[in-house]
């Protein structure tokens, strides 16, 4: 049986190893570089048919995990886009004092490390960021051969009332929006087209390529065409089973949910009204719906030109999301809702739709991808490659550190142990929840008697892995 390897001879055996093949990997028949789709989504829960929940529509997502390793417990380093964004792109943890905000930038924070897309670039290949990949267009703007945004008038608005409310002075339009346009009239419609574009011209080329297709939605505000809201009957959807905020989790744990709340007609504190709640779960839907079919068109393309063959497709949501979880909107938070996140990685003639609930998180695709290709990992990375996941073998580390703020959170095993630090990495405030027991993260264990060891034993593995830097000045 003739195979054709897409990968360096010894990653490549490493990898057949998942499959009855016939045909050792060698110089001779390993032809070429691995391209790589790296496809980012702003803003993306799992809440996915995949991962369990069947009420999404989202057919492309689907076929692409039925080709893919699906990573179940895939867990951001920050929840906001950013921070978590650089810390990816740089392979390096967030500390106290890095990767902060939403205006994180990378040569700012870690300016003297390679980054991921350089890293590839100085192995010869193309390398180009369309939409949203760093938080900032021109941060590490050298590892890019190009840097592409569409043009936007505010942020997008297609109705007359969202466009009158959002052009004038500190006001923005609805949270929502729905409008009789053509996808390409929206943000992720014109990537898309960017995108399906450079495929073009990639094949044509014949040289390895690192494409890297920043994908705006389901991030606020909720605006897609019409056709998308409709996939969705507003009669089926409900608030989530954890519409509270249960006594015994510290009050820290909570925001004002800011994000949403600086959007027109959306009170400043408070609850949200339940139509309005509803409202905007829906427009979630809808979004995730939209950008679900951009992705397939680009998808379609690399399929067309061939290209597929030979190219290793990763895509993943910068974080999770509160869609009323806890009575919180937006991220900013350590529940798991905000900090886990959807991670496909198609690796052709390896994956095929498997699914692994090996803990992962952020960090390990930067030393994964270089190990997929072929290519010598920087020795600044703090995470660790996941390849040996996706031929069936295990790896020795089984835990993810993701921190907003204060608040630093190690998953484990079956538990999510969270505490708010000061800066000598003393205790202020924990939580503890038992993941297969309370998934919904109901019933705080920190201070109860009985879980004091389990608590212990967290706090000693989460200071012994948040990384050297952590409390650095």
């Amino acid at each position: 049986m003739k195979i054709k390897v897409i990968n360096s001879v010894v990653v490549a055996a490493i990898l057949f190893t998942a499959f009855d093949c016939t045909t050792p990997a060698t110089k001779e028949n390993v032809k070429q570089k691995p391209n790589v789709l790296f496809i980012a989504v702003d803003d993306l829960r799992p809440e996915l048919n995949f991962y369990g929940a069947k009420h999404i529509k989202s057919p492309n997502l689907d076929k692409l995990a039925s080709q893919s390793m699906v990573f179940n417990r895939s867990y951001c380093n920050i929840p906001v886009c950013g921070a978590s964004r650089a810390s990816l792109l740089s392979g390096a943890r967030p500390t106290r004092n890095r990767f902060i905000g939403f205006n994180t930038w990378k040569d700012k924070d870690l300016p003297e490390v390679t980054s991921l897309p350089m890293t590839f670039k100085n192995a010869g290949y193309t390398t180009i960021s369309n939409g949203k990949v760093y938080h900032n267009k021109n941060d590490d703007s050298l590892a890019w051969h190009e840097v592409w945004r569409p043009k936007m008038i505010g942020r997008g608005f297609q109705t007359s009332e969202n466009i009158a409310i959002d052009t004038l002075k500190n006001r923005r339009g609805k949270p929502y929006e729905w409008a009789d346009v053509a996808d390409k009239e929206y943000k992720d419609g014109k990537i898309a087209d960017k995108a399906i574009q450079d495929l073009k011209k990639l094949k044509k080329s014949g040289d390895p390529f690192f494409l890297a297709v920043g994908f705006s939605k389901p991030h606020l505000p909720f605006v897609a065409p019409s056709k998308y809201w409709d996939m969705y009957d507003a009669s089926n959807i409900s608030l989530p089973e954890s519409y509270v905020r249960p006594e015994t989790t510290p009050t820290i744990a909570f925001h004002n949910s800011g994000e949403l709340r600086n959007y027109d007609g959306v009170p400043k504190k408070g609850h949200i009204a339940e139509e309005e709640a509803l409202k905007l779960i829906h427009g979630y839907y809808a979004c995730v719906s939209f950008v679900d079919a951009q992705i397939g068109r680009v998808i379609d393309e690399l399929n067309a030109s061939g290209l597929a063959e030979n190219t290793i497709i990763v895509l993943w949501g910068d974080h999770g999301w509160n869609l009323g979880e806890h009575m919180l909107w937006c991220k900013h938070c350590n529940f798991e809702t905000s900090l886990r996140t959807p991670l496909l990685v198609k690796v052709p003639l390896v994956t095929t739709g498997k699914s692994t609930d090996s803990i992962v998180e952020f960090i390990d695709i930067y030393p994964s991808l270089c190990e997929l290709a072929g290519i010598d990992s920087p020795d600044h990375l703090e995470g660790e490659s996941f390849v040996s996941l996706m031929n069936g073998s295990k790896r020795k580390k089984d835990f993810a550190i993701s921190k907003y703020h204060d608040g630093i959170t190690l998953v484990k095993g079956d538990y999510f142990y969270t505490e708010w630090t000061d800066d000598q990495g003393l205790a202020k405030n924990r939580m503890l929840f038992n993941q297969e027991t309370d998934p919904m993260e109901l019933d705080n264990l920190a201070e109860k008697p009985e879980f004091q060891a389990i608590a212990k034993q967290m706090a000693t593995e989460l200071h012994q892995n948040w990384g050297k830097d952590f409390l650095k000045e």
